[in-house]
């Protein structure tokens, strides 16, 4: 009888998990948003305008422009990925396995996502500004 190796967790360099870290922290998105979508993939409009404040994934309200933009940018901090079909990309969304460990660390530590420092928000806006992830 074989046994099955168990997965483990994959190791990434802790500025990397920083850098998600931050991002993930300026988002106007709460916890339960990515809770949702380590078990599945949530789709755009559920995020988007009124939809996402009622379902408690946002902290205000936010056009589906918005709610892109901000989704796009954690996909380029590695935090999450566009769903894929049969027929090309979708509007739906679910966490990486970086997303993954920073929702499991929040869950564990406090069960909410920590508010950025000021020093936070300064190099998110600039490393958005830029479009240059790797200077959070």
């Amino acid at each position: 009888m074989t046994t099955v190796p168990k997965p483990t967790a994959i190791e990434y360099p802790e500025k990397t998990i920083q850098r998600a870290a931050i991002a993930l922290k300026c988002a106007p998105f709460r916890l339960k948003l990515f809770q949702e979508m380590r078990s599945g993939s949530v789709p755009l409009p559920q995020i988007a305008n009124q939809s996402g404040l009622e379902k408690q994934y946002t902290t205000a309200i936010l056009s589906e422009l918005k709610t892109e933009n901000e989704l796009t940018w954690l996909i380029q901090v590695g935090l999450l990925r566009r769903e894929v079909d049969g027929q090309g990309i979708t509007d739906s969304f679910r966490l990486t396995p970086l997303g993954r460990q920073l929702v499991a660390k929040w869950e564990s530590e406090n069960g909410y996502i920590p508010s950025p420092s000021w020093l936070e928000k300064i190099k998110s806006a600039i490393g958005r500004w830029f479009r240059l992830p790797f200077l959070q």
